[in-house]
């Protein structure tokens, strides 16, 4: 089994208030755009587009392809960092499944975090990426899905969200996960 560096780096816009953390990017074959969230089988932007834009479409290019010139724009506009969990895994099988990902190196979250001074929340976006997060904070409370625990790490105090995985592969209606990361923005003052 061969490990895998994460091919994307972080995007980390100078507005970041918020850091997205998902656990780490499908295989290159199911991208439709070269950045986060890239699988069009993968929710996230359909959950961002119904919450800014009123439409689940917004970020589409076409039929089978998310806008990345669109994604990023959103991103700096309204200061969301998007980063992984996981820098370097081994996939057990050629998936795009969490659960068949071990974890070689997680993220550095003492460097990421230097370089958004501005932040003041953490979202993981499922339970792979938690636990890998968790692994590196272990002082961290976990909080329940949809809620936030309190986190102080290196003297700064962040908000530590825990919101439903945008894959398909979690069993919950599109208009349900938009719901509970509406109510996530609105808490850190974003909408």
């Amino acid at each position: 089994m061969r490990t895998e560096t994460h091919p994307l780096g972080f995007f980390l816009p100078e507005s970041t208030r918020l850091l997205m953390l998902g656990s780490f990017p499908p295989p290159k074959a199911r991208w439709s755009m070269d950045f986060y969230y890239p699988n069009i089988q993968n929710d996230m932007w359909r959950i961002l587009g119904i919450i800014f834009y009123g439409n689940k479409d917004h970020f589409l290019l076409g039929p089978k392809a998310f806008s990345e010139e669109k994604a990023k724009a959103f991103c700096r506009e309204r200061g969301v960092g998007l980063g992984d969990t996981a820098q370097e895994v081994i996939r057990l099988k050629e998936n795009a499944s969490d659960k068949f990902l071990e974890v070689v190196r997680p993220i550095d979250l003492e460097e990421v975090l230097a370089r958004v001074p501005r932040c003041e929340a953490i979202v993981v976006t499922g339970q792979k990426a938690m636990d890998t997060l968790l692994s590196v904070v272990p002082e961290a409370e976990e909080p329940k899905v949809g809620a936030y625990t309190e986190l102080v790490y290196r003297g700064r105090r962040l908000k530590l969200f825990r919101m439903p995985s945008s894959s398909r592969a979690y069993p919950k209606p599109l208009e349900e996960k938009a719901a509970t990361y509406r109510r996530m923005f609105e808490t850190i003052g974003m909408l």
